[in-house]
């Protein structure tokens, strides 16, 4: 698998974050969607990664800077095909990594409260995130689970 810094001007990750997109509009009311668009995504306060298996786009993700000792992984995504082949874990070892790297001391998620999310809130609990109160602008939110691990 290759990781790399994304600027999201590619027509298959464009696709990709699409169809991100439309789940999340599937399984999230209006209210509880907090998945960035791709100009939310362009900000600067944002780095980007899109994983590569030889020439197949297969994942994506992003850390969102807080401030100087927090952040927050936003966008993660598997493609259905790659599943289970460890995409998921692979990145997000890269995003601690990179959150170690850059002196975060705090990495902070918002994943949903629904079974469709039950496979991301097993992965990031056994990467030592547990539950938290909301941070940042977020607010409590049935259908949001909000977690935070040390670095």
């Amino acid at each position: 698998m290759k990781i790399k810094v994304d600027d999201l001007s590619g027509s298959e990750i464009i696709c990709f974050l699409e169809a991100h997109m439309k789940d999340m509009m599937l399984v999230s009311p209006p209210e509880s969607r907090h998945a960035l668009d791709l100009a939310g995504l362009k900000k600067t306060d944002i780095t980007f990664w899109s994983v590569w298996q030889k020439n197949t786009l297969v994942g994506c993700g992003a850390l969102k800077a807080l401030n100087e000792s927090e952040a927050e992984i936003k966008s993660m995504r598997t493609a259905s095909s790659a599943r289970g082949k460890g995409v998921a874990s692979t990145l997000l070892e890269h995003i601690l990594k990179t959150c170690q790297d850059k002196g975060y001391q705090t990495v902070n998620l918002e994943t949903g409260s629904m079974d469709f999310f039950a496979p991301a809130r097993h992965l990031y609990t056994k990467y030592g995130f547990t539950p938290c109160p909301p941070f940042a602008a977020y607010t409590k939110d049935p259908n949001s689970v909000y977690m935070s691990r040390q670095i």
